[in-house]
């Protein structure tokens, strides 16, 4: 099962906890590692991403919206919103290999995302969310097996995923999960 984190420093215990938590996340097996500090200033995410990217072996880390952070301190790549430029319009810039991660809430945003050249979706959320209250309805584990079986790029489950509904996922299509306080330390 492929594992997707996203971080809250808040929730650690403040910026300065990251990168311990980056190497925690290494050392239980997780893929891949979404800073997710989109209120921090520039300077100050760079120095947190940066690191971060000292701690990671085998964890891929990418940046939440900020492609030129990501790019400024040789992240793996950056995740964005479903409302982002598309990260065809960023593939021009990126080094071969950098991934791109999409935010989706639909099957016609997942659909865009895959077209638009994303490496995977987010899809969310499957289930209500534990980290923070509902926005939206619940897709369900029905329409993300439709959705696994309609786009053809990985699909990380996210939203009130558990250990215990993990596999509810799985077996629906989805390539893995993500989660931010399923990951907490």
């Amino acid at each position: 099962m492929r594992q997707y984190a996203i971080s809250d420093r808040r929730a650690l215990g403040g910026p300065e906890r990251l990168p311990a938590w980056v190497a925690e996340l290494e050392k239980a097996g997780v893929d891949l590692v979404q800073i997710r500090e989109k209120d921090l200033p520039a300077d100050q995410l760079i120095r947190v991403v940066t690191a971060c990217l000292t701690r990671c072996r085998t964890i891929r880390l990418l940046v939440n919206t900020r492609v030129d952070v990501a790019l400024a301190c040789g992240a793996h790549g950056a995740h964005l919103p479903a409302s982002s430029p598309p990260p065809s319009v960023w593939r021009r810039i990126v080094p071969p290999g950098f991934l791109f991660g999409v935010s989706c809430h639909s099957l016609d945003e997942a659909g865009a995302a895959q077209a638009g050249g994303a490496d995977f979706v987010v899809l969310a959320p499957v289930f209500d969310p534990l980290s923070k209250p509902a926005d939206r309805p619940p897709l369900g584990v029905a329409e993300l097996r439709r959705i696994s079986n309609l786009v053809p790029i990985p699909i990380f489950a996210l939203g009130g995923v558990t250990r215990q509904n993990a596999t509810e996922c799985l077996a629906a299509g989805a390539a893995g999960i993500a989660g931010i306080s399923l990951y907490r330390a």
